[in-house]
């Protein structure tokens, strides 16, 4: 019975993996749920890494630098689509003026 069990545990684990990566997100959403199915979504996005903000094609920050992005709209948002890159050019303009500016 034990080994049985076992077995089952194991074999929902990795059938959870398994679904998981089917389901992988697209370069530079750390994380997709969502909210009501077919329409919004809480996605977590990585940045787009400042000094490529203007250039062609822009560059993703490493998740692991900790700027994260948490987005809640429609579910198919590119991390580095045109919206994106123009709202994070908009932040980052405003931010140098609020540092920077007298």
């Amino acid at each position: 019975m034990r080994i049985t069990t076992s077995f089952l545990a194991a074999l929902l684990l990795f059938g959870s993996l398994g679904a998981g990566s089917s389901f992988a997100a697209a370069e530079g959403v750390i994380s997709n749920t969502a909210l009501v199915p077919g329409s919004n979504c809480h996605l977590t996005l990585s940045a787009i890494r400042e000094d490529t903000l203007s250039s062609d094609p822009p560059v993703l920050k490493d998740p692991n630098e900790g700027d994260i992005i948490d987005f809640y709209g429609l579910c198919d948002i590119e991390p580095l689509g045109e919206d994106q890159v123009h709202q994070q050019s908009l932040q980052h303009q405003h931010r140098w003026q609020r540092n920077y500016n007298d």
